[in-house]
């Protein structure tokens, strides 16, 4: 029986928890890193998170992060029941560049700010009109929050779904501490949020993929 080989167990126990409270059926991905693995896992609102955690072992596995959490809790080492088939999205590509910075109080703030808004319309509506939970959710999750500004370049819009992600995922640490910046990333068509405990990616673009029909039955 394979090991998931994680040594970082508290850190990979608090992604999980968060991941699963979240999306109870939600698959996550461990990719050795060497000397590291990377735990990848996607919020219910198309955003990739992701954590780094202490251990080695196999090199790219997919398993049902709720599984792995049970096995965490009592202590065990063996990897659950592999899941490979269920992870079907791209990851960002490695390296990409730092484009700014901001603080953690601040998209606390932003965060704070959105899931009032939320509440005041859910249980008041819009301009006296009702207005669906899902539907303001959506409208929220879409928002531009940030805009960061690099020198030279492009402007990088940063949606409410990435400040969402960190902050829903416990990315930003304790409020109480003081974290170091958050820094706001590019690479390729990808827009990430790398906080003190984790990042949040989300892929501005999405890539069509184009399939042969070749050997489609109606083909």
């Amino acid at each position: 029986m394979s090991s998931h080989g994680l040594a970082g167990v508290p850190d990979a126990g608090a992604f999980l928890a968060r991941l699963t409270r979240l999306d109870p059926t939600a698959p996550v991905r461990l990719r050795n890193t060497g000397g590291r693995v990377a735990l990848w896992g996607r919020l219910p609102w198309e955003v990739l998170v992701t954590r780094e955690v202490a251990g080695h072992g196999l090199d790219d596995v997919t398993v049902a992060a709720s599984e792995l959490l049970s096995v965490l809790a009592r202590g065990g080492s063996e990897l659950p029941a592999r899941r490979d088939a269920q992870w079907r999205w791209p990851l960002p590509p490695p390296g990409g560049e730092t484009v700014e910075s901001v603080s953690g109080a601040e998209l606390s703030r932003l965060a704070d700010a959105a899931a009032g808004t939320l509440r005041e319309v859910s249980s008041g509506g819009l301009a006296g009109r009702a207005v669906g939970p899902r539907a303001v959710r959506d409208a929220l999750l879409d928002h531009v929050a940030l805009v960061a500004t690099p020198a030279g370049g492009r402007p990088v819009e940063v949606s409410q779904r990435l400040v969402q992600a960190i902050s829903r995922m416990g990315f930003l640490g304790p409020g109480e501490t003081e974290a170091p910046d958050t820094r706001i990333r590019v690479a390729g068509n990808w827009v990430g949020l790398s906080a003190p405990y984790g990042v949040a990616w989300l892929q501005t673009v999405k890539k069509l993929t184009v399939m042969p029909i070749g050997g489609h039955p109606k083909g």
